[in-house]
């Protein structure tokens, strides 16, 4: 089977960090995925909410580096959470993240970010085509 995920948004709030008993660093963030989606004449902004959670040394760094409002991509994958709460079953998706790479913000952008798109970095190589 095949279960891989690669999200582009920014934290809804600062990361949480844990430690597990055994010394295991884990951050739980929440990610604001934006997408626009026509009907018809009509274009239509959708935003999800997703859960991140990461472990180990990259969730140390999350922890230390991020806050609400930074832009990041996350690469990972889906995992389905299953509970009971007052006799009913509860389930819940979120990603286990293997990679989360950071994206720089805007120019004079506060520690808080935009609402709108990513820009591309104000440093440019040969590499890139534009």
């Amino acid at each position: 089977m095949f279960n891989k995920i690669i999200l582009a948004g920014r934290l809804t709030k600062d990361p949480e960090l844990r430690y597990t008993g055994q010394g295991l660093a884990v951050a739980s963030f929440g990610l604001a995925v934006n997408s626009k989606t026509k009907q018809g004449d009509e274009s239509k902004d959708e935003t999800l909410f997703i859960d991140i959670t990461v472990f180990g040394r990259q969730a140390e760094t999350c922890g230390q580096y991020l806050s609400k409002g930074s832009p990041v991509i996350v690469d990972g994958r889906l995992r389905e959470r299953r509970w009971e709460s007052d006799g009913q079953k509860r389930s819940k998706f979120e990603v286990v993240s293997q990679d989360v790479r950071f994206l720089p913000k805007r120019s004079g952008e506060s520690s808080r970010g935009t609402q709108d798109g990513f820009t591309a970095p104000d440093e440019m190589t040969d590499l890139e085509p534009f």
